[in-house]
This record gives structure tokens, C-alpha cells and sequence, in this order.
């Protein structure tokens, strides 16, 4: 638990008062994100911030989602104990230790070196053993040796990569946030017998892209 007893009242509030009321109501879930403390994943400077309900910033103008939407990112996806799972965009790390408690294996990827080792450490610290944090690019020579049950992408996206469906197991599925802001549809995908998706439209919200997602300008006369 938290050493600073705000931080433990804060932990309860995030849970019951942010995350619960906006319909995460799976016990799983909820007990994972009432056991990873949070404030050992986002930057010293904004600890006090930890279970607040704001994006936080770690740098190169990337964010650490609400803990709401990451509340509803795990529910939407909800990996069994026996799967395996890809994430893509690291950040912090918090939400790889979330996937960790929930399913067998998890491979992060990100662009930044320096998030993957930062991210690396403080898993180290919190024992989780059951994942492996990749510098790599999703957009860029990224090649996984097997196919994953399920992806979860941590960063919007303009459009959908087909690549995202070549690691993915016959009948695996992808919850990622797309489209253009400020209503961007945050879906669960699910391949179907044809090769294509199965869309189930969750929710709406508004996050940064993930880098190299971002949409591509549009030039009118």
C-alpha cells in the first residue's frame, strides 16, 4: 500500500468516486487498480496527482491517460490468465503493470528508449516479471515472433494500421481510440471469420496520438 496516507485515501477515492461511476464495475479490474500504486509510475513532480483525474505529462508531450479511461481500456479488453498481450506506447509503465496482474504475458513496446528503461525499473521494483519492455517501433520494423490475444494501444490513432491485425491470433482483438478530436470513438475490434473487425463502439474521449498516428494534413482551396 501507500506510505503517505494521502496518497492511500486518494488510491480508495480513485477507485470508488472516478472509476467505478463511469460503469467499471468488473471485480478484476477493479482490484488491479486498487493494488498498483500509481504514484510509483507518473513523474516525481506530480505524485500529489497520482489518482487525480487528469492526464498527467511525462515528457515529449505524451501523456499518462485519466484513470478512468484506463479503467475502461482494461475493462473493454479484459485478458484472461492464460493470454498473452501487446501494448503499444509504454509510457510510465503503469498501465503494462495493470495488464500484468490480469494476464499471462505482456510485451510493451515505445519509441523512446528512455521511457522503456524507466519503465523497466520500476516494474523491476514491483515484481512484475511477466513483462518484457521493447524499444521499438510499432510503425517501423516492429516483428513479434508470435501472435498476440489481445493489443492495447495507448495512444489515439487516425486510422487504424493494418499491421495491428498481422500479430494478432485468428480470433484476437484490439481496443484502441481513433478517428479525429474531440469526439474520438474508443472501440473494442474483434477479428472476424473474413479477415475483417467486429467494432464495438465502447465510449467517446479526446487523447494525444500515438506518435506516427497522427492524422495526415489536409490542404483545401
Amino acid at each position: 500500500m501507500n506510505a503517505d496516507p494521502r496518497l492511500e485515501v486518494a488510491h480508495a477515492n480513485m477507485v470508488e468516486n472516478q472509476v467505478r461511476p463511469w460503469e467499471v464495475l468488473d471485480a478484476r479490474v477493479l482490484d488491479v487498480l486498487a493494488s498498483v500504486p500509481r504514484e510509483a509510475f507518473v513523474p516525481r513532480a506530480y505524485e500529489a496527482l497520482a489518482y487525480a483525474d487528469v492526464m498527467l505529462p511525462i515528457g515529449y508531450d505524451e501523456v499518462m491517460l485519466k484513470p478512468v479511461v484506463e479503467g475502461r481500456m482494461l475493462q473493454a479488453l479484459l485478458p484472461l490468465a492464460s493470454e498473452r498481450v501487446l501494448e503499444i506506447g509504454t509510457g510510465t509503465g503503469y498501465f503494462a503493470a495493470c495488464l500484468s496482474r490480469l494476464s499471462a504475458r505482456v510485451t510493451s513496446i515505445d519509441r523512446r528508449a528512455e521511457f522503456v528503461e524507466a519503465a523497466r525499473g520500476r516494474l523491476r521494483e514491483l515484481a512484475c516479471d511477466n513483462v518484457d519492455c521493447l524499444h521499438a517501433d510499432a510503425f517501423s520494423g516492429f516483428a513479434p515472433a508470435e501472435p498476440f490475444d489481445a493489443i492495447a494501444v495507448t495512444g489515439a490513432v487516425a486510422e487504424l494500421p493494418r499491421v495491428f491485425g498481422d500479430w494478432l491470433k485468428p480470433d484476437g482483438r484490439v481496443f484502441v481510440i481513433h478517428g479525429l478530436a474531440p469526439a474520438m470513438p474508443a472501440v473494442l475490434l474483434q477479428r472476424a471469420a473474413d479477415g475483417g473487425w467486429i467494432e464495438d463502439r465502447r465510449f467517446e474521449t479526446d487523447i494525444p496520438y500515438l506518435a506516427g498516428a497522427e492524422p495526415v494534413p489536409r490542404f483545401h482551396l
